[in-house]
């Protein structure tokens, strides 16, 4: 996956005259202070510089983080077209490229940003689309300031781990009363990120909330420490970005884990794949969780039938239907 082509030339224009080793040595400050979620009362991004860095080595990434949830959600809520969104810690506007990439009817965007920096470079990126109205807003998510209007779709990608462990159920309740369809909440795929996303979890189900995905049900999370759950997306490196960081390999995985809830109800599932699908000679190997509550693993062989040849098209983060007849199997 990479950014839509308007996109990634408007990235390309915005890094032409940097010096390369101040690119990187940026770069580097902003994949640090991500890595070790450094809360020292900055912003990640405080400057041109780590903006420029932000969109060459992480827009990449967290859009297909975010592209690869929308669809998730879109394949269970097939009926739901958003016409508006608001964006909580927008960034230069990542999760609007992906929303209307998916949902070419949504008109009306909200983007919520403390860092004059990326801001300014986001409204220049919103110049390569037409939208009806885009509204950015400078606000610490922190705060108690609750958002006015109800939106469609609410967002909220990759921030959480610059919010103080107290302040994030608040914010969720906040963006919850603010959501008039659905709410997706990404992280990055570490034992940490799910665990944010976990008390996100239960703070939309306290609610009321109907969980779209990546979860087949509201009971509690069967995995335990030191297991989580988390996904992989595919990111096409551009030639910056592998000359930024010193890569010779034309692609990254970008790990992520993101929970999706609405005020309708989704499609049924019987389960999701949550780990790499092991395919073996004549057998695949899957892990489930399953809308009974349970992970269990699930190995198939051509004995199976059909439901072996389902599973083979099966991968990680796919949904599995209602009504798929795999065999029990050793419990996770």
């Amino acid at each position: 996956m990479e950014l839509p082509p308007l996109i990634r030339a408007a990235v390309d224009n915005a890094l032409e005259g940097v010096p390369l080793a101040d690119l990187r040595a940026a770069a580097e400050r902003l994949s640090t202070r991500y890595r070790s979620e450094t809360r020292d009362g900055r912003a990640h991004i405080s400057d041109d510089l780590s903006a420029r860095a932000y969109l060459a080595v992480r827009m990449p990434a967290t859009y297909a983080a975010i592209r690869a949830s929308i669809d998730a959600v879109a394949e269970l809520r097939p009926d739901f077209s958003p016409k508006s969104l608001l964006d909580a810690g927008a960034g230069p506007g990542t999760a609007l490229f992906a929303a209307r990439d998916r949902w070419p009817g949504l008109s009306e965007a909200t983007l919520i940003e403390s860092s004059p920096s990326i801001r300014r470079w986001g409204e220049a990126l919103l110049s390569t689309i037409d939208l009806a109205r885009v509204d950015w807003r400078a606000s610490d998510l922190a705060s108690s300031a609750q958002p006015q209007e109800c939106r469609d779709l609410v967002m909220l990608a990759y921030v959480l781990d610059e919010i103080s462990p107290a302040g994030i159920a608040p914010l969720v309740d906040r963006l919850w009363q603010a959501t008039g369809d659905t709410i997706i909440v990404i992280e990055p795929g570490t034992p940490a990120g799910w665990s944010r996303i976990l008390t996100v979890r239960d703070r939309l189900i306290a609610a009321g909330a109907h969980l779209v995905a990546p979860c087949p049900h509201a009971l509690a999370c069967p995995l335990q420490s030191p297991d989580w759950c988390h996904f992989s997306r595919r990111v096409a490196r551009s030639r910056m970005h592998r000359r930024i960081k010193s890569a010779d390999v034309p692609w990254e995985d970008e790990k992520y884990v993101y929970i999706a809830a609405s005020r309708h109800p989704a499609h049924p599932v019987a389960a999701r794949v949550i780990a790499p699908v092991q395919v073996r000679g004549g057998t695949v190997a899957l892990k489930l969780c399953e809308a009974t509550g349970v992970s269990r693993r699930q190995t198939l062989s051509k004995r199976d039938g059909e439901a072996f040849r389902q599973a083979r098209r099966l991968a990680w983060g796919d949904c599995v239907g209602e009504h798929a007849t795999f065999p029990a199997d050793s419990a996770v």
